[in-house]
């Protein structure tokens, strides 16, 4: 869930020169770049796959794939392939028609290379080969071409294998038959640019997760991810015949549910297929997973919203058919409503509309009455015909209205005011002088003691230090009523200036790098994960966006005569007392940031220039789902399961 970084790691996507140059008047037409072809990309490539870091790099792989799940939903594929090779190459293969062969009419090459060479080309658009589709709509798979050192095609089709390779995005040669084929389909292999991204070294864990979404969202469909850059080849395979419904199962499987199935149906209406299934567990969170056309819209959109409207109605309407409303008079809301909500929902449109290049939200403003009334009538037919199931989460939503309106009161006290205002914030915290959230750290530290040293040690112009006092409540087992009458979590929802649940605003955070820094000890790692636990469940915008980080501060301090070394773990302290001729040296080990000075405190943990931070992110959220339920969740057993699996991969235990 975390990554290593000294500090966030520069792009390489150059900018353009702000300063005029001496003939800045001078503007006429030799002023202008013309850039032909994929030159466009190479020179901008975060405006065509958001960034040249670890998120760009999967995009890639991303982009090739959803070539293959476009003509798995028009009905010619069944099976897909990727491989990680050693030296980090990919290799995408399907058992699809193939990418036409023949001259194009208007260019006069293959069409192949138009496809491979040139922007906004491909059977995605108007009436071409494809009713829904998902890539970037005729950019992706040039895109991956133009950002690749160099790729390689092989089409099978027509009885024949055609082979052409591309270096930096310029054809080597033209298209070629190397020789008569029996399959059919696209392979396409390629090695990304480390002239253009940050790092070449693929996430077995990122890409597992996006290929096992897509085997859900396309019923029967077989994907399998191979691994092998390492000595024992590492392989899954993805495949279910249930779709969506294997897909709630498996995120509420470590939970309780309420139902004795998930609520399912599909539809089609004016062109638009909506499809959603849904469940309910007594748990304080929702999770929601949305798609358009196979694609994760992460930030939701109108399809989203149209659900959440049905929803929300449909249960209103039913509290008060069942007579609930004598207990709880007011109408629920949309946050009561989805309190331990389950849902995934896809929808399959002919020209959807995407908020940003990388699509993150679904923008098509038809899409949201039409998602509304199917899933409305859908819930209405479940609700009539499964009155004790319907019974159950109808009790679930009310006492979630009435958590939130015994926490209304709390959340006024935690609601922060402008940052001008100077009000609203905790006592305790320490805030830094900057009001400017870019450059601004938060740094969130274990006790007092370690909060006093933070606060000598820090530099006070973008360093704010907010101590904590022992463990925070633990939100994976508690309702949000609770949650906010703990002193500490309200003093951290207060300093972070976001709001909590409805009210939650990013654009509000006052700080971009939110710093956890606690003791290396089990208690530090218990309070670690208690800070992590709330923003995964309540703040996971802030942990998406990459303002979330863990400080890592040394575990010895090594010293001989007048000179000291800080080791970060039992290797670097073994390596380090190696070096020395002779045995006069101490070692102190760390077990609280108290027990370090102001001075050690901010060379060791906080000063930018030497410090290692770990950004906390989500390659899997499936995956981190289930592990904060069953960590943090109130279920025993498989707590217990767990530890007893994991035993033998524990490195450090204080004992």
């Amino acid at each position: 869930m975390a990554k290593s970084a000294a500090e966030m790691p520069a792009t390489k996507e150059k900018e353009a020169e702000k300063a005029p140059s001496q003939n800045s008047d001078n503007y006429d037409a030799s002023k202008i770049t013309v850039l032909e072809g994929l030159e466009a990309v190479r020179k901008r490539p975060g405006m065509y796959i958001g960034s040249t870091d670890l998120p760009g790099l999967h995009h890639l792989v991303y982009e090739v794939v959803d070539n293959c799940i476009d003509e798995a939903m028009a009905g010619y594929c069944d099976n897909i392939e990727v491989e990680i090779r050693k030296g980090n190459v990919i290799s995408v293969s399907d058992n699809g028609r193939g990418i036409p062969v023949e001259i194009h009419p208007k260019v006069g090459v293959s069409t192949v290379e138009v496809v491979l060479t040139k922007l906004h080309a491909g059977g995605k658009f108007g009436d071409g080969a494809y009713k829904v589709s998902g890539g970037l709509h005729g950019v992706g798979v040039s895109v991956v071409n133009a950002l690749s050192e160099w790729l390689q095609v092989e089409v099978h089709r027509d009885g024949k294998l055609h082979f052409m390779e591309f270096v930096r995005g310029k054809p080597k040669a033209p298209l070629k038959v190397k020789g008569p084929s029996k399959k059919r389909g696209t392979t396409v292999t390629f090695l990304a640019d480390k002239e253009i991204f940050d790092t070449l070294e693929y996430r077995y864990d990122t890409l597992a997760s996006r290929l096992r979404e897509l085997a859900f969202l396309n019923k029967g469909v077989k994907i399998t991810l191979r691994d092998l850059r390492d000595k024992e080849p590492r392989e899954q395979v993805f495949q279910y015949k249930g779709g969506i419904i294997e897909f709630v199962k498996l995120l509420t499987e470590k939970k309780n549910p309420l139902q004795k199935r998930p609520i399912y149906a599909i539809e089609q209406k004016d062109n638009i297929q909506v499809e959603f299934a849904l469940e309910y567990c007594d748990t304080y969170s929702e999770q929601v997973f949305s798609f358009a056309n196979a694609i994760h819209t992460r930030e939701g959109g109108t399809h989203l919203e149209g659900f959440r409207t049905a929803l929300t109605r449909a249960i209103n309407e039913y509290k008060k058919k069942l007579g609930y409303d004598k207990k709880v008079e007011e109408a629920l809301t949309g946050d009561d409503v989805r309190e331990g909500l389950t849902l995934v929902l896809s929808i399959l449109i002919p020209n959807p509309q995407f908020e940003g290049q990388t699509k993150m939200k679904l923008g098509n403003g038809e899409v949201r009455g039409i998602v509304t009334s199917v899933a409305y009538e859908k819930l209405c037919a479940y609700f009539d015909e499964n009155p004790a199931d319907t019974k159950r989460i109808i009790e679930k939503c009310l006492q979630a209205a009435q958590a939130r309106i015994a926490a209304r009161k709390a959340k006024e006290l935690v609601r922060r005011k402008s940052a001008l205002e100077g009000a609203g914030l905790p006592g305790k915290l320490a805030d830094c002088s900057t009001r400017d959230a870019d450059e601004a750290e938060l740094f969130i530290v274990e006790g007092d003691s370690a909060g006093g040293s933070a606060k000598q040690g820090r530099n006070r112009h973008f360093q704010a230090i907010l101590p904590l006092k022992g463990k925070i409540t633990n939100v994976e087992k508690t309702k949000l009523d609770k949650v906010l009458a703990d002193g500490e979590v309200a003093a951290l929802i207060s300093a972070i200036g976001c709001g909590i649940g409805a009210e939650f605003n990013l654009d509000k955070l006052r700080y971009h790098k939110i710093i956890i820094m606690t003791d290396a000890d089990v208690d530090g790692a218990h309070i670690q994960t208690l800070i992590l636990t709330f923003f995964f469940r309540h703040m996971p915008q802030i942990i998406e966006n990459g303002f979330l980080y863990i400080a890592r501060p040394p575990l010895y301090l090594i010293t001989h005569g007048k000179d000291k070394f800080y080791a970060y773990s039992d290797a670097e302290k073994n390596k380090i007392v190696k070096a020395f001729a002779d045995d006069k040296y101490t070692i102190q080990r760390y077990k609280g940031l108290g027990e370090m000075n102001p001075e050690q405190l901010w060379e060791t943990t906080m000063d930018p220039a030497r410090r290692v931070l770990l950004q906390v992110s989500v390659d899997d959220a499936v995956i981190a789902d289930e592990i904060f339920t069953i960590l943090m969740g109130d279920e025993v057993e498989p707590r217990r399961k767990f530890i007893e699996q994991n035993a033998k991969k524990v490195e450090d235990l204080d004992l």
